[in-house]
């Protein structure tokens, strides 16, 4: 991993996170006419406020993102198996599933809207499933797991913040969209990057011989 490329992964995930942001806040004012467009007084989603909070969550999901590496890295040192560490993270995620449940139903507001508590969870681990199914397709069938829980795991503990007692549907999907969309652009990018930095090794190896 050069500075080159994390930097490329650095702005090329913020403007994403920026994009999306913008796109999902202007749909929520669509069925909120309280999330005014324009006027600074209310809740502050204009266009300009929406680029620079998704700005912020391209960052945030960066940092998710090398965490979980991290962690993988540790886990695999310290459990010596693979599937060991898989069979970790399908707990975790199926828990995780359950947990995210327990917590929309149990916020005041949310409790109100019967549908979302199940909704939420169920749509996060399908988009989870389809994304993780497509990288295992693109690398190999022991990259699913992996995939599934930083995708599920990792954006439920990214978006945890909006999941006050106050919250709201369209707050909490205000965050959890966006931090999806870049988690799932990082983890898609991951292999690429390997793999230009397997090719660049063997051809500085070549030149040198």
């Amino acid at each position: 991993m050069t500075l080159r490329k994390m930097w490329f992964l650095l702005w090329s995930t913020t403007l994403i996170g920026a994009g999306i942001t913008v796109v999902v806040g202007s749909i929520m004012q669509m069925f909120d006419h309280e999330f005014g467009f324009m006027d600074m007084k209310s809740t502050g989603f204009n266009m300009l406020n929406m680029a620079l909070a998704g700005l912020l969550f391209g960052v945030f999901s960066q940092l998710g993102f090398f965490a979980y590496l991290t962690i993988n890295y540790l886990a695999l040192g310290m459990l010596r198996k693979k599937y060991l560490w898989n069979t970790l993270q399908a707990y975790c995620t199926l828990f995780a599933v359950g947990g995210l449940g327990y917590k929309l139903y149990g916020t005041s507001e949310l409790h109100q809207n019967n549908w979302f508590f199940w909704v939420l969870p169920l749509a996060l681990l399908m988009a989870s499933i389809f994304v993780s199914y497509l990288k295992s397709k693109r690398t190999n069938n022991s990259a699913f797991m992996p995939t599934m829980f930083l995708l599920f795991v990792g954006t439920t503990l990214e978006a945890w913040p909006s999941m006050g007692e106050d919250s709201n549907p369209l707050t909490i999907v205000f965050m959890v969209a966006p931090l999806f969309v870049c988690n799932s652009y990082l983890i898609m990018q991951l292999h690429r990057i390997v793999n230009s930095d397997k090719a660049d090794t063997a051809a500085s190896a070549g030149t040198a011989l």
